[in-house]
């Protein structure tokens, strides 16, 4: 089976694009493009940008009856194979049977390849005697070894047999004569033995006998005509049936009735009328839904394939509409005309006279139309086409072979296919080969624009084809006799027209010639165009009238020869009659259907019938004396008419003439410029066409004039004044231009003297141009010596030029001296520069020699930067190399530089580690964070980094482990002020001013330089020694004991100003004494409840009622957590392991180191008898105490006394009536400064809770000295506190409870301590509270 391949786009057409002047004059750019676009029949022309003409189309009242196209009927194939089908279905139904096209290989079989495969093999009979079947199968396109040509065969001859022995007429050939009917019925019956004659005689009178043998016999295989009710056996027919068929049977003549020719294929009008608006609705709903997309967005190559798809299928019936032939009179042009029925406005005035209006085109100056005297729809007057997808025109040629243009208006592309005219006959054989079935029926198939056939079958028969997309705004050309045809993409706008042009006219003669020959009706009489044009020769153009003069010579010659020829066959008859005023359909040839103008022959037995003298003898059969002769023009009116059109051409190639020869005069023969312009006078008044002749010589005119003017204007010397010189080759160029002028200029001779007083400067400035090197010296002198000349010298330029060369030399030869200011930018100017000079070998000798220095620059450049960027990083060695290969680049390349610099400081890095590692003692951690950030920055693989990163790592896990030891949380020490002997002792005030002053103190004190050890440009064998760090942390410890027993000595000397108290400042926020207070055991100061946070062992209630039960030390002598001695040896041991020096571990060790010595101190002063017998008795009275609180079972009700607690250690008893002990004043004395000394450690020591205890027990009440004091104070301020009786009673009920137990940052505001000072006074006196709390508790003076 043949399958449809896919569609092959054929070339494009040529494409145009005129410049503003070619599109002036449409027949003349048409003219000059007509040599190439001619070869392929079709061009397009797009105008100049901003040629966009109005729609000028009425949108809102234009209706039109669109044509229905059903596409697979358009192809001349496709419709012989739906003719072929339709005939065998109905072939079928006459016979009575419903025929069912049958499926091989699961598709439609092809019954029309296949009659006509099997008929070009021969037939059928031959087909099954040779066993050809197979093959047949194969060039269906069916694979082999499947069976299918046995299948074919069975449908052959069920089918298509039948109807080809039909087409024959076989059954239509049998004789009815009683011999023949009884061969015939003998030959399908078998052998019978003959009937009788008197069986004969009775069937002959019978009813119903069958046509084909002459009997009535056998009744029940009689059928009976439904057509004309004549009988015939079922096996006399030929083919025979095997079956009585149901239904309707027509006998064999009623089919071959019923099978008349088909009426002429055409286009049905639809029956909707639509607007633009509502069809454009239609047409892109019907494209959208059929792409399933966006009518914009489907590509044209899609439906371009998909169109010649649907023609070529008869499975598939789509059916479009296509809005055609609208004629323009009807609906109005989309071009603005000037018909008056609407005002022009804006630019529409412009574009409605411009030549490329289609309704201005026909009707041109050059314009063979313009002279037939009607409006003919379609050629001189516009239609216009409204199309939908798929919706096409098919293959034609214009009317009278004549150009057309199509302007598309608006809309989506028109796919135009084209064929030149040279292959016309070609095309129109092809068409009638392939398809001969429609030209049997319709031999003027291709006149009638119904008929399609695929580009890609045309050229393979050797057709040239030719495509193209017309889009919105492009204009496409047909030429002569040019077969075109196509489709519209979408919804679109077009218009065409017809035009003639002076070429046309022998093409126009030999159409009408052709059209004789087919019998076909012309359009308009072209005898009559061509004489009407000759009577009015001064109204041509004169091409026009010289192609006039050709046809008309060519004309007479035709008739004068066809009126001799009748003449010579004895018509007498003449009679002169004006044609043009006859309608044209009743002047036309009655053999040949032209329209006669020139002469005719009628004859007196028909009045109403000519002919062309062509047809002269096809008139009728009278005899030649009955025949008449009738014409428009006499014989001798010829040369008239002939002579006037030709003086008209000829006048032009008189003139033409004696132009062409003045304007190729030579120096002898010039004329004078008078005579000039009378030519051109003469032009303008005769008005001869605006070719290149005449340009010529208007320009030769306007040339010679301005020559004579500024020859006069030079020679007078206003050049200068005038503000414009004229350079040596310019004056060159008009000396020659006044000699080459084919007229005398009376001032040329002057202006060549003028040439030659230059020519000595010309020749210096050549010989200084000629030099090998520019010399900029010389150069400039020149230069000065040319500006001094009137004439604008053309060396001038060059100078400049040679001494911008010198010059960008020299500033070369300057630079490449110094490669330290050789950058890559400054090599890139001297290039740039160097690029805009002319050409010059030594410029170009230097550009290459910079450019080779500048590639390589870069280079290595770039090698730097990469390097620089690496990652992973490169190694010393590697990048070594590099800075040394790039060395010697003559040029200042930063990154090589900085790759360098970066080489150093990888190397004096790497020293100082090594001299670090090599060194006696271990590096600071500053050091090594220095080191590290150092290093870190460096773009060198170093060796040592991941060792740094790592001990580094390791330092400050450590140091941060430590940190969360010692510090408290929020703490605003850091861990080494915390580690080291005190500096801020008796310093007061907030955080930041703490600090600065701490810093102060630090800064006179530089004798201990732990905070310099940062600093990493001192030299690492300056390092501090660690006996140093030791010797100034020893300092550091003597300072600190003297300024806390200072400090220990003021704070106690206030209790002394008791009559000033008021003047005295405490605790941490400065102020006076009021409210709850502590005293820090350390420092001796006294601190407000509320400004500091109270003792873990201890609430505000407790305190109040046994002040010396907790040991309470200020958040300025305690900074720390104070861990026991054990954790911090662990953190001795973690950093022994440490290759890292720190001030904090340092500080570490020396305070483990003091706490160690102080313990040893401690315990050794514990050891003596005094202090030993002092434990014991400690001991026994602790023993006591267990069994008395073992002896209480209720617990006290007053809400003052304390709550039981078990002890924390046996050595010393809760609660005693102090003072059970009694110490030598040196002992205690001693105890004292071991105390003293133990809190100042920020370690946790047993010692110091042992040797506290012992004091407690020692100590008589010291406090009630300074609480009197505070009593006497509240008495003198009574008087102003006692303002109602409400706030006593709240005084007296609330004051044991209004201390803060929070941690440090939860402080009370300050009158509120000051109202719990005087509550606390109120309620009876400190004093009375201490002597209650003492009947309530056992004896005691130290706390668990």
């Amino acid at each position: 089976m043949a399958l449809f391949r896919e569609f092959e786009a054929p070339p494009e057409c040529p494409v145009f694009e005129p410049s503003w002047q070619d599109f002036s004059d449409p027949f003349g750019f048409i003219h000059r493009i007509r040599e190439i676009a001619e070869n392929t029949g079709i061009c397009k022309i797009r105008p100049p940008q901003g040629w966009q003409p109005p729609f000028a189309c009425d949108v809102r009242s234009f209706r039109f009856t669109p044509r229905i196209q059903r596409l697979n009927e358009l192809e001349a194939l496709t419709r012989v194979k739906l003719n072929f089908l339709d005939q065998i279905a109905k072939f079928w139904e006459l016979q009575g049977c419903k025929l069912c096209f049958p499926h091989v290989e699961r598709k439609l079989l092809d019954l029309y390849l296949l009659s006509k495969l099997v008929s070009a093999e021969g037939g059928f009979e031959v087909v099954c005697k040779e066993k050809r079947w197979s093959r047949i199968s194969s060039r269906m396109g069916f694979p082999a070894g499947k069976g299918v040509g046995s299948l074919l065969r069975s449908h052959f001859e069920r089918i298509l047999y039948p109807y080809e022995l039909f087409q024959t007429g076989v059954t239509l050939t049998v004789s009815l004569t009683p011999a023949a009917a009884v061969m015939t019925c003998v030959s399908c019956r078998g052998e019978e033995e003959g009937p009788d004659e008197d069986e004969e005689k009775e069937r002959r009178i019978d009813l119903y006998m069958c046509m084909a043998c002459g009997r009535g016999d056998e009744e029940d295989r009689l059928l009976l005509c439904d057509g004309c009710d004549d009988s015939y056996h079922i096996f006399c027919l030929i083919p025979p049936l095997q079956d009585v068929p149901k239904g309707d049977w027509r006998c064999p003549k009623c089919v071959a009735e019923c099978s008349k020719p088909r009426e002429a294929f055409g286009f049905e009008q639809a029956v909707r009328e639509y607007t633009l608006q509502s069809f454009g609705e239609m047409a892109d709903h019907f494209k959208s839904d059929y792409f399933n997309m966006p009518v914009h967005m489907v590509p044209t190559e899609l439906v371009e394939k998909e169109f010649w798809r649907l023609v070529s299928s008869i499975e598939e019936d789509v059916i479009v509409e296509y809005g055609a032939d609208i004629s323009s009179r009807d609906m109005g042009s989309g071009f603005p005309v000037r018909d008056g029925k609407r005002k022009l406005i804006g630019d529409e005035d412009e574009y409605a006279s411009s030549g490329w209006n289609l309704n201005n085109m026909p009707v041109l100056e050059q314009s063979v139309l313009t002279h037939i005297s009607g409006d003919i729809s379609g050629m001189k007057v516009p239609w216009l086409y409204v199309g939908m997808c798929f919706s096409s025109f098919c293959w034609h040629i214009e009317d009278h072979w004549s150009y057309s243009i199509n302007y598309l208006h608006w809309g989506e592309p028109k796919t135009w296919y084209g064929v030149p005219a040279h292959a016309a006959e070609q095309l129109e054989s092809v068409m009638k080969k392939v398809a001969p079935e429609l030209f049997d029926s319709q031999p003027d198939l291709l006149h009638q624009l119904v008929t399609l056939m695929n580009p890609n079958l045309l050229m393979e028969h050797g057709v040239p084809v030719y495509r193209t997309n017309q889009c919105a705004g492009e204009f496409i050309v047909t030429f002569p006799r040019a077969y075109h045809s196509g489709f519209n993409q979408g919804y679109n706008f077009a218009e065409a027209v017809n035009f003639c042009t002076a070429d046309w006219l022998p093409i126009g003669t030999q159409c009408v010639a052709h059209y004789r020959r087919l019998q076909r009706y012309c359009v308009f009489s072209h005898e009559e165009l061509v004489c009407k044009m000759a009577a009015d020769p001064e109204s041509l153009d004169v091409e026009l009238a010289a192609a006039v003069v050709r046809e008309l010579g060519d004309m007479i010659e035709e008739e004068s020869r066809l009126r001799a020829a009748v003449q010579e066959t004895g018509v007498l008859c003449s009679e002169q009659e004006v044609f043009e005023l006859v309608p044209d359909d009743e002047r036309q040839c009655w053999k040949c259907k032209t329209t006669c103008f020139l002469s005719a022959l009628t004859c007196s037995c028909s009045p109403q019938r000519l002919v062309c003298l062509h047809h002269a003898a096809e008139l009728c059969s009278c005899a030649a004396s009955n025949k008449c002769l009738r014409f428009r023009y006499e014989q001798d009116e010829f040369p008239a008419m002939l002579y006037g059109v030709k003086s008209r051409a000829q006048s032009y190639d008189t003139w033409a003439k004696r132009v062409t020869e003045a304007l190729a005069a030579d120096n002898k023969s010039k004329r004078d410029l008078i005579e000039l312009k009378v030519l051109l006078e003469d032009a303008e008044d005769r008005k001869y066409p605006e070719n290149s002749l005449l340009r010529s010589l208007r320009d030769t005119v306007k040339e010679a004039e301005t020559c004579s003017s500024v020859a006069q204007l030079l020679l007078s010397q206003n050049a200068q004044k005038a503000g414009s010189k004229l350079t040596v080759e310019e004056l060159k160029v008009f000396v020659e231009q006044l000699y080459r002028l084919p007229c005398v200029i009376s001032q040329a001779r002057h202006v060549r003297e003028l040439l030659e007083s230059v020519q000595d400067f010309h020749e210096r400035a050549q010989a200084a141009l000629a030099d090998e090197t520019p010399d900029s010296g010389k150069l400039q002198a020149l230069l000065e010596l040319g500006s001094g000349l009137e004439l604008e010298l053309p060396e001038l330029p060059r100078l400049k030029q040679e001494l911008q060369q010198a010059r960008w030399l020299d500033e070369v030869r300057l630079t490449l001296m110094e490669p330290q200011r050789l950058t890559l930018e400054l090599m890139k100017r001297q290039i740039d520069s160097g690029v805009g000079l002319p050409p010059h070998h030594a410029v170009e000798k230097a550009m290459a020699e910079l450019q080779e220095l500048l590639t390589l620059s870069e280079h290595w450049e770039e090698r730097a930067r990469a390097c620089l960027q690496a990652r992973p990083r490169h190694s010393l060695l590697t990048l070594e190399s590099i800075v040394m290969e790039a060395k010697n680049i003559p040029a200042y390349l930063p990154n090589v530089l900085a790759l360098r610099d970066a080489l150093h400081k990888a190397k004096e890095w790497t020293a100082k580690v090594e001299a670090i590692q090599n060194g006696s003692n271990y590096a600071y951690l500053e050091q090594l964070e220095g080191l590290l950030m150092r290093g870190r920055s460096i773009p060198v693989r170093l060796e040592a980094l991941p060792q740094v990163e790592s001990q580094v790592a390791s330092a400050r896990a450590w140091r941060e482990r430590t940190a969360r030891t010692f510090l408290k949380k929020n703490s605003t020490y850091t861990l080494l002020q915390v580690l080291s002997p005190r500096v801020d002792i008796g310093v007061y005030g907030s955080s930041k001013s703490k600090r600065k002053r701490v810093k102060e103190l630090l800064e006179k004190e530089r004798g201990l330089e732990l905070d310099a050890l940062s600093d990493l440009e001192d030299s690492v064998e300056d390092t501090r020694d660690p006996a140093a760090v030791v010797a100034a942390f020893k300092a550091r410890e003597r300072q600190e004991l003297e300024a806390i027993h200072s400090l220990r000595a003021a704070n106690l000397a206030k209790m002394a100003l008791v009559e000033r108290i008021e003047e005295v400042k405490f605790c941490l926020c400065r102020k006076t004494a009021s409210g709850f207070m502590l005293q820090c055991e350390l420092c001796r100061d006294w601190f407000h409840g509320a400004c500091v946070p109270l003792p873990k062992a201890g609430s505000q209630k407790k305190l109040v009622s046994g002040s010396k039960e907790s040991k309470f030390l200020c958040p300025l002598c305690q900074r720390s957590r104070r861990p026991r001695l054990e954790t911090i040896l662990s953190l001795l041991v973690s950093l022994q392991k440490l290759p890292v020096r720190l001030p904090e571990g340092e500080a570490l060790q020396c305070l483990t180191e003091r706490a160690m010595g102080w313990q040893d101190r401690a315990r050794q002063a514990l050891a003596t008898d005094e202090l030993s017998t002092a434990l014991a008795k400690l001991s026994v009275l602790s023993q006591r105490m267990v069994e008395l609180a073992a002896l209480i079972s209720v617990p006290s009700s007053d809400p003052v006394a304390p709550r039981k607690q078990p002890r924390k250690t046996p050595l010393v008893p809760r609660s005693l009536e102090p003072p059970v002990l009694e110490l030598s004043p040196a002992a205690k004395a001693q105890l004292e400064e071991l105390m003293m000394e133990g809190d100042l450690l920020e370690v946790s020591l047993d010692e110091t809770q042992h040797i506290w205890r012992i004091l407690q027990a020692t100590h008589p009440p010291s406090e009630d000295k300074f609480l009197q004091v505070m009593e006497v104070r509240y008495a003198v301020t009574v008087h102003a506190l006692v303002s109602s009786q409400g706030q006593e009673e709240e005084g007296e009920g609330g004051g044991q409870g209004r201390v803060s137990q929070g941690g440090p940052g939860e402080e009370e505001q300050e009158d509120s301590g000051h109202s719990l000072q005087v509550r606390l006074v109120r309620s009876g006196g400190l004093q009375r509270r201490e002597r209650r709390l003492r009947r309530q508790e056992l004896p005691a003076a130290v706390q668990g």
